[in-house]
């Protein structure tokens, strides 16, 4: 269930997301997708075949859980605009490193490619209780968790694999942003589960 303030855009909501996803697979005609998502991505990738069971197959999810409670406030306070792009990535602080392709020049100096508090709209969006969408699919799944996260324990990890059909579980090291930091073993633990596929009964 939605539970963000009125004011917030509806792009942003679980529908939107959900909705937005439907409508890209349906244009380009794509019926039994493998769906790949990180994060707020993965909850939108098991809401997506949860709702939409006939255009996913299976479903590839990192590093997100079936109940979600986060608080990204904190990024209300980054600046808005500096002169240069190097003193806006300053300013960012320890934030720097994941928004260095989210950068743009505007006519009044540098900032960021998206608004804050549509990011953070985004997050009142996605935390809550999502436990009836991830059991409401069963094609198979492969749920990947970084060793150190700090969004995903362990123990919810195992109870989101024991309690769904069909789903794996495997751990690899690193903390939340699995793909990025350690990319090998990433691809190689997608590609194994894609493969496994194509044994899979019908």
């Amino acid at each position: 269930m939605d539970t963000a303030s009125p004011t917030v855009s509806p792009y942003f909501s679980r529908n939107g997301y959900v909705e937005d996803a439907a409508a890209v697979l349906e244009h380009l005609g794509i019926h039994g997708a493998v769906v790949l998502g990180h994060s707020l991505g993965g909850v939108n990738a098991y809401q997506l075949a949860a709702r939409l069971p006939g255009l996913v197959d299976a479903l590839i999810v990192e590093d997100v859980g079936a109940e979600v409670d986060d608080d990204l406030s904190f990024s209300l306070s980054w600046q808005h605009r500096a002169p240069t792009r190097a003193k806006l990535l300053e300013k960012l602080g320890p934030s720097a490193s994941h928004l260095m392709h989210a950068v743009r020049e505007y006519p009044d100096g540098w900032g960021l490619a998206f608004d804050p508090k549509d990011m953070n709209a985004s997050q009142q969006h996605l935390n809550g209780d999502h436990w009836d969408d991830w059991l409401a699919s069963d094609c198979p799944a492969l749920l990947i968790r970084g060793s150190r996260s700090t969004v995903l324990s362990s123990e919810h990890a195992r109870d989101m694999a024991a309690r769904r059909p069909h789903t794996r579980l495997i751990e690899l090291p690193a903390g939340h942003t699995i793909h990025e930091t350690v990319p090998v073993e990433f691809a190689a633990a997608v590609s194994e589960f894609l493969g496994a596929l194509c044994t899979y009964p019908e």
